[in-house]
Order: structure tokens, then C-alpha cells, then sequence
């Protein structure tokens, strides 16, 4: 009896000890199950204005080149550079000596034509009365005929090239096609030019406004297309936008976009914009570089932070929480990137509940504390 007495408190031990064992085998398995504490937030509605930027060029609204139009040896340079001159200002003098004679022949060979064509004109009408009476024959006549046609365009061929030598005169003064601003100035007081060369003269920029060129991608094109309805609604109903220089300032005067070129590029897929800023302080200037800075209102706009977002390639996922575990979700966000924010345009909904810090950190059905 009592042999049978010490075997049950062995097994009573032995089981004890297994249940135990038991217990914290299922206590350690409740530990390893995947849980955590993290930010969460609620999906709601707001009104948000996002500033993209563009890499831009600046461009006088006009630089012309200014070439000769005659050859000849240059005279008298009538500017310096970066001077402000007005549209028929003189810029250069090309010697004129060998053109104004060519002016004073011109002009006499006109006379002459004058004086030719009028001889032919009494021999002519002598020639009809004396036909008319019988006295020459028609062969005479129209030998006459022929001689005041060949005088009267003998004339009109000699005041061609008075014409011709007029304008070749003034072509030695050069003058300025518009208001602007002179460039460099290359060739000094005796250098010949002609109209064969390459080099211009000078450039005379018109920068009371200027123009600033950049491009947009395909995407940015179609976003602003559905934001407006139309590239025309566009660019009527566009806020002003700004201009970063290249010291980082902002450009005191804002601008309007003017055009968007309809042809896509098909090596960068982008398109052109131009956009228009005035230039009355003169701080812009042709052949310069900045930032176009573009203002985008969205208004009752899902936002959420970026830090609430995994990015895969091209894909864009969140986490939702549902009953309590984090659900990978995919989303389409808005083409603009503040380096903070994202616009949300598909894959959530008003009163929805996500992770709003750490989702890289997150595992799909991880429970949400």
C-alpha cells in the first residue's frame, strides 16, 4: 500500500510538470506571434496647394542676330556693349563711299533711260502719222514700235537698280530691328564684314519681358489635363507662377504660362511650356538658368504623410488597419512630390485607418497596436 502511495505522488509530479511545461510552451508561442506599436491615423478630406519645379531656361523674348547686309569695311560703331537702344537706333557704319557712287550711276542711267525712252516716243508717234499717210510701211512702223518698248523697259530696268543701289546704301547703316539690349560687340572700326559671314555682328535682345522655357512629363501633362478639363482651360484658369534664380532667390515679379507645346518628345517624353515673366528692373537675363515654380490646388484632397507610404518601383502601398491587422493596399497618388506629402487619388476612402509612421517596417496581417 504504501509502494502504490509513492507512485501516485510520482505521477501526480510527473503531470504537474507537464502542464507547466505546456503553459510555457504556449506562452512563448503567444510571444512570437507578430505584433507591434505603431502611429496610426484616420483618412479625412483637406484642401492642399503643392509647388512643383521645373528646370527652366531664360530667353529674351527677341534675340536677334545682326548680320551685314552689304560688304564694305566698318566705319563707326555708334553703341558699346550692354547699351539699351530703341527699334531704328544706329548701331554700325559700313563704308558708304563705294555705294554712293553706285547711287550717283544708278541715278544717271536713269536719266538717260528717260531721255532714250522719249526719243523713241517721238520717233513712234512720227512713224504712225506717216503710216497713216502712207508714206513708211508697216515694217518701219513697227521697227519703231519695237524701239519705244525697248526704251520703256530700258527704263524701268535702270530704275530697278536704282532702286537696288538706294537700299545697298542703307544697308551700310545698320540699325537696330527692335528695343533691347546690344551684346558683345566682336568686330572693332575697320574689320571687313559682309553678308557671308557667320559670326553676327551683335545681338540686340528685347528684355522688357522675358521668355522662360521648360518641359513637362507626359504625366504632369495628363494631370493637368484633368485637373482643367483642357490644355486651353489650362492655361486660361493657371495661377501666376514664380521664378527661382540660379542664387536660389525668388524673382520679385510673377509670371503666366503662355503655351504647351501639343507634340510629345518621343526621346524624353516631354513636352515644351513657355512662360512669360516682365523684366523692367533688367535683373533677367538671356542665356540664364532657374527654377519654374508652379502652384497645384487640390481642394478636398485625401493627404498623407510619406512616411506612411512603401514605395515598390513604380507601385505606391499603405496599411490599413482591419480588425486590428495591417493590410497592404495599393494606391495612385497625385504627380507632385513636396518630399513630405502625397495626394491620394485612388485606393483609399474617407474613414479608413492606416499606418501613418514606420509602413516599411510593417509585415502584411501584422497585429496593429
Amino acid at each position: 500500500m504504501i509502494t502504490m502511495s509513492k507512485n501516485n505522488r510520482w505521477i501526480q509530479w510527473i503531470g504537474f510538470l507537464g502542464c507547466v511545461v505546456l503553459m510555457s510552451a504556449c506562452k512563448q508561442a503567444q510571444k512570437t506571434q507578430p505584433q507591434g506599436n505603431y502611429s496610426t491615423m484616420t483618412v479625412s478630406t483637406t484642401d492642399k496647394e503643392l509647388t512643383t519645379a521645373y528646370s527652366a531656361t531664360i530667353r529674351g523674348r527677341q534675340d536677334i542676330d545682326i548680320y551685314p547686309q552689304v560688304s564694305g569695311t566698318i566705319q563707326e560703331l555708334c553703341v558699346s556693349e550692354g547699351e539699351k537702344v530703341r527699334k531704328g537706333q544706329t548701331l554700325f557704319i559700313i563704308d558708304q563711299v563705294p555705294y554712293k557712287a553706285a547711287l550717283n550711276t544708278a541715278v544717271a542711267n536713269v536719266k538717260s533711260a528717260k531721255a532714250a525712252l522719249a526719243t523713241a516716243k517721238l520717233t513712234y508717234d512720227s512713224n504712225k502719222e506717216l503710216f497713216a499717210q502712207k508714206v513708211i510701211s508697216d515694217y518701219t512702223l513697227k521697227t519703231a514700235e519695237n524701239s519705244y518698248l525697248t526704251a520703256e523697259a530700258g527704263l524701268a530696268q535702270a530704275e530697278a537698280q536704282e532702286v537696288n543701289a538706294r537700299n545697298d546704301l542703307s544697308y551700310t547703316v545698320v540699325k537696330s530691328p527692335s528695343d533691347g539690349v546690344v551684346g558683345t560687340l566682336p568686330f572693332r572700326v575697320g574689320t571687313l564684314v559682309s553678308p557671308s559671314m557667320t559670326q553676327p555682328l551683335t545681338t540686340v535682345s528685347d528684355n522688357s519681358s522675358m521668355y522662360v522655357y521648360f518641359s513637362m512629363t507626359e504625366n504632369q501633362l495628363l494631370s493637368l489635363v484633368r485637373q482643367y478639363g483642357s490644355l486651353d482651360e489650362a492655361l486660361k484658369q493657371m495661377p501666376d507662377i514664380q521664378l527661382q534664380l540660379n542664387d536660389h532667390s525668388l524673382y520679385e515679379e510673377k509670371g503666366r504660362i503662355e503655351t504647351i507645346s501639343g507634340v510629345i518628345d518621343r526621346q524624353t517624353g516631354t513636352v515644351s511650356v513657355r512662360a512669360v515673366f516682365p523684366n523692367q528692373s533688367r535683373l533677367l537675363h538671356s542665356g540664364a538658368s532657374g527654377n519654374v515654380l508652379i502652384p497645384n490646388t487640390y481642394p478636398n484632397c485625401i493627404l498623407i504623410p510619406q512616411e506612411a507610404t512603401v514605395k515598390q518601383q513604380d507601385k505606391i502601398i499603405v496599411y490599413k488597419v482591419v480588425d486590428g491587422k495591417a493590410v497592404s493596399t495599393l494606391v495612385e497618388v497625385a504627380d507632385t512630390d513636396d518630399g513630405q506629402e502625397y495626394i491620394v487619388l485612388n485606393g483609399l476612402a474617407v474613414g479608413d485607418e492606416i499606418v501613418s509612421k514606420g509602413a516599411g517596417l510593417i509585415r502584411e496581417g501584422i497585429q496593429v497596436k
